[in-house]
């Protein structure tokens, strides 16, 4: 299939990754992911499994990118399910240097299908992962244009964070090798959502999709060049974390709030989740 701007041919959101398209120095990583899956989650906890980010696109790095994973569970996740999803994603770290980090995402497969998250956990199932074990959701979800609906509702939330991050940078503030690592880690992930904000705030006006970092950055800078130079700070920090807590601020006390503004006034807010979500 034939995609332009992240679209297919006939304009649907096209799938973000295959296993096809895994590095092989990564192929050890997903093939103990797929069997520590198994061997964790017996098939009546396991829906489905599915990989995301750098590593089924094809664009990780050895020793930088991290194994991202995401479970479908057939019931809503215990603390339990919390409990071993955490001790395999530490047992993979550990275990392979080409990947910085491992993280495990969880939710119940009625969730991924509820009418709320259709255009949110839905959305991420059905065009930004790759199935790994299962039966894909994708197949129960529809297709997806990039409209200002998908816009609000996967990114409309940014004002929320906000005061989360703030904690989170004074509570790493100080000095040390320990402080620097929590800045280090704040950054990557508060600039990875900055940009992804970034791109759909001025995705349904460009008509496209990518999860490129750097193409985020100069996608948005088209619509907004006054924020280009600071959106590509932040798309940097994504992919090469800093502990410089002067790009921190720059993120979290002024791209980001100039951020949630404008993409409450082009799209409005998310729909709220319950307290429990």
């Amino acid at each position: 299939m034939t995609t332009t701007r992240g679209l297919d041919e006939d304009g649907w959101i096209a799938r973000d990754g295959s296993l096809s398209r895994v590095p092989q120095e990564f192929a050890a990583v997903v093939d103990a992911a797929r069997t520590g899956i198994a061997d964790t989650f017996a098939p009546e906890r396991l829906h489905s499994a599915y990989l995301y980010g750098s590593i089924p696109r094809g664009t990780a790095v050895p020793g930088v990118s991290d194994l991202d994973l995401l479970l479908a569970l057939r019931a809503a996740p215990t603390a339990a399910d919390r409990a071993d999803a955490d001790a395999l994603a530490a047992a993979l770290d550990a275990g392979f240097p080409q990947i910085d980090g491992a993280g495990i995402l969880l939710f119940g497969a009625d969730t991924l299908l509820s009418e709320l998250e259709r255009h949110d956990l839905g959305w991420f199932v059905a065009c930004l992962c790759t199935p790994l074990l299962g039966d894909d959701l994708a197949d129960r979800l529809p297709r997806y244009r990039p409209t200002s609906l998908l816009a609000r509702e996967t990114n409309g939330d940014l004002a929320l964070l906000l005061p989360g991050w703030r904690e989170r940078a004074a509570g790493c503030a100080g000095p040390g090798a320990e402080a620097e690592a929590a800045r280090r880690r704040l950054s990557r992930s508060v600039g990875r959502r900055i940009v992804r904000t970034g791109l759909t705030l001025v995705m349904p006006r460009w008509n496209g999709w990518t999860s490129d970092l750097t193409e985020s950055a100069e996608v948005f800078a088209r619509y907004y060049p006054e924020h280009a130079d600071r959106m590509r700070t932040a798309a940097l920090v994504a992919r090469t974390p800093t502990a410089d807590r002067a790009v921190l601020d720059l993120m979290v006390e002024e791209l980001g709030p100039w951020l949630a503004a404008e993409y409450e006034r082009m799209h409005g807010p998310k729909a709220p989740r319950p307290p429990s979500s």
